[in-house]
């Protein structure tokens, strides 16, 4: 596997610092647009977009903006069906990674292996859970004008699959495992994504049960 680094490339289009927030989630990105110029117009002024990251088609990893900073990643928030959401500017608490292609574009082997470092590395630094609501898509923020962001080619399962492995030692669960934590994760049962594989204690299932129990009386 190739070694990945991440080079500073920069953008003056970001606000410093994060209003006192700190990033709670990872937003994915696709460019429309191939380099170098999906990243001449995010450093471009008159465009007031940017990302955190740029990952190309190659492999490589480009930084425009430092964690601690806020990008200007989402743009105006439409009809958003992110649960994390609080109606502040979500640029503040996010982390936002670009990928270089066209809309609707899936990604390269070497793109996806950068990514998918890029990640880890991320989750790591800023311990974000490994979930489908700390990590998403441009399109939970804005489902009118982004719902191809990153698009249907985008391969979510793979990576929540290889981060899951990666966070759980090497163990991977059964699908039928997964599937039923991330629908007792949707329904609202659990919090957060949990290793199936990881013994339940009596404190777990005493909140499952009483997340079940407010779902019956509300």
């Amino acid at each position: 596997m190739a070694e990945h680094r991440i080079e500073w490339v920069g953008t003056p289009n970001y606000t410093p610092g994060r209003a006192g927030r700190k990033p709670i989630a990872i937003v994915n990105h696709i460019t429309a647009g191939y380099y170098p110029g999906a990243l001449t117009w995010m450093q471009n002024p008159a465009a007031k977009v940017s990302s955190h990251y740029l990952v190309l088609q190659n492999g490589r990893i480009l930084q425009l903006v430092k964690d601690e900073d806020t990008a200007w990643a989402n743009g105006i928030v439409n009809r958003p069906n992110w649960p994390l959401y609080d109606g502040t500017n979500p640029n503040r608490y996010t982390l936002s990674i670009e990928h270089e292609n066209i809309s609707g574009g899936g990604l390269t082997e070497a793109q996806y292996q950068a990514t998918l470092w890029l990640h880890k590395r991320l989750i790591k630094r800023w311990d974000i859970p490994i979930n489908r609501d700390t990590i998403i898509g441009h399109d939970k923020l804005d489902t009118v004008d982004r719902p191809n962001d990153p698009g249907p080619n985008f391969p979510w399962d793979r990576l929540f699959t290889d981060l899951q492995r990666w966070r759980g030692g090497g163990q991977v669960a059964e699908p039928w495992k997964v599937k039923l934590v991330e629908q007792a994760q949707k329904e609202g049962l659990i919090s957060e994504y949990h290793n199936p594989d990881d013994p339940a204690s009596k404190w777990f299932v005493l909140a499952v049960a009483l997340n079940l129990l407010k779902k019956i009386k509300s």
